[in-house]
């Protein structure tokens, strides 16, 4: 009962990410990080590896960045999400914002994609989260669909230096890229009704050091 009662008050990706943060508070950055991550989960250091097998026994630092959701777009079906927000370093000193991608299988989130960048200056939380949804009246045709993307799997080896996705109703797509030298860009639409609305078209530069 009481496990039921914990997924039902993780609804949706905001929910997801919320939890995410407490737990990496509680339990641990990296042991949060792993235990919310997707088998096939990517992230970047900077060059991509699979989230499970980088973080598998890496030791827990003494305090957890801080990070929450600014904004967050959602598919038709809200099965998949992309959350968009400010993180703190621990210290306090480093600033940055990020990017997570989040699907739902089985009535459980799991982040698939997490990326960020540093910025100079700290990003302001709004009081509320800003949720948008894709349109759900006149969904995309067959045509209307971009071809299917080349999403990451453990199964097929390395990590690829780029992939994608795409929620199962063709609503919310993405794409991601790494250069030679760490430099990353993620890009992703969402569906308006008429055709892809770009809502997120990220450039990270390569790490000075």
């Amino acid at each position: 009962m009481l496990a039921l009662l914990a997924a039902a008050s993780i609804a949706t990706a905001v929910d997801a990410e919320r939890a995410f943060i407490a737990d990496s508070h509680s339990s641990g950055q990296w042991t949060a990080f792993r235990k919310w991550a997707d088998d096939d989960a990517i992230m970047f250091v900077p060059q991509p590896v699979w989230a499970q097998e980088f973080l598998n026994d890496r030791k827990d630092p003494p305090r957890s960045i801080d990070w929450a959701p600014a904004e967050s777009w959602v598919s038709c079906d809200g099965q998949t999400a992309i959350n968009r927000g400010p993180w703190t370093s621990a210290s306090g000193e480093r600033h940055g914002y990020f990017t997570t991608v989040w699907t739902r299988s089985h009535g459980q989130w799991r982040w698939l994609y997490d990326g960020g960048t540093p910025l100079t200056v700290r990003i302001n939380l709004p009081a509320k989260p800003r949720v948008t949804r894709a349109r759900c009246g006149k969904p995309p045709k067959a045509g209307d669909k971009p071809e299917a993307l080349s999403t990451a799997s453990r199964r097929n080896g390395n990590p690829p230096v780029s992939g994608g996705g795409r929620s199962a109703d063709g609503t919310l797509i993405y794409e991601w890229k790494v250069a030679a030298d760490g430099a990353r860009h993620f890009e992703a639409k969402l569906w308006d009704g008429n055709g892809y609305r770009t809502i997120s078209n990220q450039y990270v530069a390569a790490p000075s050091e």
